[in-house]
Formats: structure tokens, sequence, C-alpha cells
């Protein structure tokens, strides 16, 4: 790889890192092609060098974003199954700490509104990684049966509730009380396994 090269795909992560901040801070629509850059620390000429449109960054971003959330979150499962993989993984992600600081964590809860009014690249996008990952989480719940993808689904879109709802209420005791219901109707939802 060239130096060139190199600077390009730095260049290039620096505005997808300064994507996912805005994305998950301010959502699709708050997220413009000119605060993207000047978080990266780039001028607005040069975003079209690394990117055919806001679409395609915003695509990119989710995927990024997404990916590697939800990848440490099974990682960092380790060798757990079953419920105790779904505590650990619910634990994780409706806590105080993820609820408390946005910027840093899951995208869905600022991005999903936009998504639905957004182009076919970024439904895709959202669409391809929740189901990466439901496959993923599947096979730590149980294993790789259809059935087992269903459960994840529906564990997935409990923990995006569970957390969007806390984030609107944070500072009220509703906010924490969402947390732990969110979190043990998901251990007595697969005890039974």
């Amino acid at each position: 790889m060239t130096v060139r090269t190199e600077q390009k795909e730095r260049t290039r992560q620096d505005i997808l890192a300064s994507a996912n901040r805005l994305l998950r801070e301010r959502g699709i629509a708050g997220a413009s092609v000119a605060e993207v850059m000047k978080g990266a620390g780039l001028t607005v000429g040069g975003f079209y060098a690394h990117f055919e449109s806001k679409e395609a960054l915003v695509a990119a971003s989710l995927r990024e974003s997404l990916r590697e959330l939800w990848s440490g979150l099974v990682a960092a499962a380790g060798k757990l199954r079953g419920v105790e993989a779904v505590s650990f993984v619910v634990r994780r992600y409706l806590s105080r700490s993820h609820r408390d600081h946005p910027c840093e964590g899951c995208p869905l809860p600022a991005v999903v509104a936009d998504v639905a009014q957004a182009g076919e690249p970024v439904r895709d996008a959202l669409a391809r990684e929740l189901g990466d990952y439901a496959g993923a989480l599947g096979e730590c719940i149980a294993d790789d049966s259809p059935a087992s993808r269903q459960r994840a689904l529906a564990l997935i879109a409990l923990m995006y509730g569970g957390l969007s709802l806390s984030r609107a209420l944070k500072g009220t005791p509703a906010s924490e009380e969402l947390l732990k219901a969110c979190r043990d109707f998901a251990r007595q939802a697969f005890h039974n396994d």
C-alpha cells in the first residue's frame, strides 16, 4: 500500500469516526456533511473523494458502528450460552453507562426514525447488520435454528426499545425502572431453555 493510499484510508476512517459520533448524538438528519467533515478536521470539498453521497456515508457508518458494537457484545459473552449469554448481553446493553453515554454506544436510538425516511442503501445496511447480529446472538442464546434467530431478533428489539425509552426518560425513576424491567424480562424469557 502506498503512502497516499494509506493517507486516504486514514482520512476516510476519520470521516467515519466523526459520522459515527454525530449519528449517535444527532441522528441522520442532524449530522450534515459539513458537520461530519468539521468533526474530522477537514473541509467539505474533500468529502466526495471518499463517499459518493451522504447516504453512502450513513450506510457505511451504520455498518461500522453496529458491527463494532454487536461483535464486541458477542465476543465479550465468550463461551456463555443460553440464559447466561442473554443475561450478560442485556446487562451490558441495558446499562446505566450505555444509557448515559449515547455518543459511545448504539446508534439505533438516534437513527431509527430517520432510517425509515432514508434511501435503500441505508435501510439495507441496517437490515444486513441486524440480520448478522441476530445470527450471532442466536448462536449464543441456543443454536443456529430459525427459532433462535427469531428469538434473537425479538431480544434485539427489546434491547433497542428499552434503551431508547430509558434515554428519553433519563433523570426520572422510570428510566431506571425500564432498564431493570427489560433485563429481568429477557432473563425470564430465556430461563426455560
